[in-house]
């Protein structure tokens, strides 16, 4: 219980303010207002019932770097980034207090204007949408990694497909040859999380070419969420960021060697100005 309480004190320093300020990037994160989620590895049975609040963490198990733990993060489309849920561990409860019947925790969080290119169903706009792009960066102990899946149902099927794109969050050690001294490296992990491709093979009720990607919360699919791999992933930090309509996500963020639908060279990227923070609405 030591260690989760730790945890959690030194996340509720990092979670505040709601919207973080608009600070410069040394960390490797872009610079400007955003909203902060940190997902915690650790032991289940040290984890209390966290619904009802405005936290800014969700607990995990944490697994081994040989031996995965799964979880759940189930979403829910809402005018806010919000934790509705914050123990994967337990029964899910969604942001009306409502069981969802799963065992996992539930975050809350628009659906995304800004579409790959060649996405078949997008957001509708409206007050349960928005234009954002996320970041992730993997912390704690280096060697520790996990994956982030985003999956849902097939309604007419009933089967749960998921993503053929996800995301690795590794926490960098130096033995890799990455030159980096085993710091911690940020990602673009936009597409990765706010869509869901799959093929004629993963799911051929709703795609007859070789790959189709939807955005989340969009039909024909259903239940969408996350699926946590941890292998001893202590702290996974994402950050959330507001942007104006047609923005670029790696315009925001470059690094060189990091590939994406929506990578441009140096010399084609620009510095998009934020939405100013009193546009972004309070939890």
């Amino acid at each position: 219980m030591r260690k989760f309480a730790l945890a959690l004190v030194a996340v509720a320093f990092a979670a505040t303010p709601l919207w973080a300020g608009s600070g410069g990037n040394g960390n490797g994160f872009p610079s400007g207002p955003h909203y902060n989620l940190n997902i915690i590895g650790g032991t289940c049975k040290d984890v209390p019932t966290m619904t009802g609040s405005n936290r800014h963490t969700i607990f995990v198990p944490l697994g081994s770097k040989t031996n995965a733990a799964t979880s759940n993060i189930y979403l829910e489309q809402g005018p806010t980034f919000q934790v509705c849920d914050g123990n994967a561990c337990d029964p899910a409860y969604d942001c009306n207090g409502a069981s969802l019947g799963k065992t996992g925790a539930v975050f809350q969080l628009p659906c995304d204007l800004y579409a790959p290119d060649g996405t078949i169903t997008d957001c509708t706009a409206g007050t349960d949408s928005a234009t954002y792009c996320v970041f992730a960066e993997a912390l704690g102990t280096p060697g520790g990694s996990a994956t982030m899946t985003t999956c849902a149902t097939d309604p007419v099927s009933g089967l749960v497909v998921c993503s053929t794109e996800n995301t690795v969050l590794v926490r960098n050690t130096n033995l890799n040859g990455s030159g980096n001294g085993g710091k911690p490296k940020v990602v673009n992990v936009t597409d990765a999380l706010t869509t869901l491709t799959c093929t004629s093979t993963t799911c051929p009720n709703e795609c007859a070419t070789a790959q189709c990607t939807f955005e989340i919360f969009t039909a024909p699919f259903e239940d969408f969420f996350w699926q946590y791999d941890n292998n001893g992933l202590r702290n996974a930090q994402l950050r959330f960021y507001l942007e104006p309509t047609g923005t670029n996500c790696d315009a925001l963020f470059y690094q060189p060697g990091q590939l994406g639908s929506r990578r441009r060279e140096p010399s084609q990227l620009s510095r998009l100005p934020f939405f100013p923070a009193v546009m972004f609405r309070a939890i």
